[in-house]
């Protein structure tokens, strides 16, 4: 089987696209691969590095407003058009799945123009406007959230909420085995505080006031992940405020690498709603203190969020609203009530998906030619 997956811009849509295409390849070894995205795009950085084989296309996001950038931009993707006709000519795909960002227009647009199998997987709550336009052509349309399924136009039947494919290790990590790793006890309550890859600023300063509550707090420990982008910074900020970070009962730095085994011993995570991240914390059945980029397309991160908060899994803290003593009072609440942690923690695990990419599997191939 030939596979042609497209999806690019952010993380959120390159990295389920990376997980089916590694999960293609670990049920059928001879499934024939090729990933296209925007060649100056970060996934033209990260999909390469994977081994797997990269294409890339024209393309650019449509301006918010109606400029000179426009008719730019239509230039772009009508070249987007032609280049996709040629790769799908040169591959001949049994199928083709786009995962989302501008990237995948052209490519699942062309695609079942052609009357290729094309298939979509939408992650957040409220789905990007690339796939509500093209709900309405493609054979399938693959769901994380169930809310999502009143927003997505189209025939009803051909849409299944499958979740968001995560890491197999995500939930696996027992938690003294976690702790240990991080050299943290088990014994203890433990929050894990992440604005992803680059870091929130918005966060990371309501935190310096929450570093300052657990100056003399033994029993609360902190696993926080700055940013690279907002690392030096916060730094001076906790020095401004004559706390150190190699605290015994803390582990301050740019990134996680391992968030397996942060998740495995936290109680509480406090970050951002990307969906990706939504979906690690659902798997790992964890309560949430969740902060939406205010700035996200279509502001999905906040619908993604109140999903959650719905369900009773998280509490919702728009960013406008963020404060230091806010975020410590809510914290705070959470962390000596344990009850409710894992009241938190349950709903969260209920809404997770441990078998999603299993099903977008399935789905492939009951969609494409073999």
């Amino acid at each position: 089987m030939r596979v042609l997956i497209s999806g690019g811009g952010t993380g959120g849509h390159i990295y389920p696209a990376l997980a089916i295409a590694q999960g293609l390849l670990k049920r059928q070894p001879d499934v024939t691969l090729l990933y296209v995205g925007i060649r100056n795009g970060m996934e033209a950085d990260i999909v390469p590095a994977t081994g797997l084989e990269f294409a890339g296309i024209s393309g650019r996001g449509l301006p918010r407003r109606l400029s000179a950038e426009t008719l730019k931009t239509a230039a772009i993707s009508l070249k987007a058009l032609w280049e996709t006709k040629s790769i799908l000519k040169r591959f001949h795909p049994d199928l083709v799945i786009g995962t989302g960002g501008y990237v995948s227009g052209p490519v699942v647009l062309t695609a079942a123009l052609f009357g290729i199998p094309t298939l979509l997987h939408e992650q957040n709550a409220y789905p990007g406007v690339t796939n509500r336009i093209l709900a309405r052509i493609v054979k399938g349309v693959l769901l994380t959230f169930p809310e999502s399924q009143a927003r997505m136009p189209g025939n009803a039947a051909k849409i299944q909420v499958v979740g968001f494919p995560v890491r197999s290790e995500i939930g696996g990590v027992h938690r003294q085995e976690a702790a240990a790793f991080f050299g943290l006890r088990s014994d203890k309550r433990t929050v894990l505080v992440t604005g992803g890859s680059q870091g929130a600023r918005s966060l990371n300063q309501a935190m310096l006031t929450v570093a300052e509550r657990l100056r003399d707090n033994q029993d609360i420990q902190l696993i926080w992940a700055t940013g690279k982008a907002t690392y030096e910074e916060t730094v001076e900020g906790l020095k401004k405020k004559n706390l150190r970070i190699d605290r015994p009962q803390w582990r301050i730095g740019e990134y996680i690498e391992n968030m397996p085994q942060a998740l495995g011993c936290a109680d509480l995570v406090v970050g951002r709603a990307g969906a990706a991240s939504l979906a690690e914390i659902m798997i790992a059945g964890k309560a949430a203190i969740l902060i939406p980029y205010p700035h996200a397309a279509a502001n999905h991160q906040e619908y993604n969020a109140q999903a959650l908060t719905d369900a009773g899994a998280a509490r919702l803290i728009l960013d406008k609203e963020l404060s230091g003593d806010g975020l410590w009072r809510e914290m705070n609440r959470l962390l000596n009530d344990g009850e409710a942690l894992q009241r938190m923690g349950q709903a969260s695990r209920s809404l997770g998906q441990p078998e999603a990419l299993n099903k977008i599997l399935d789905r492939c191939w009951q969609t494409a030619w073999r």
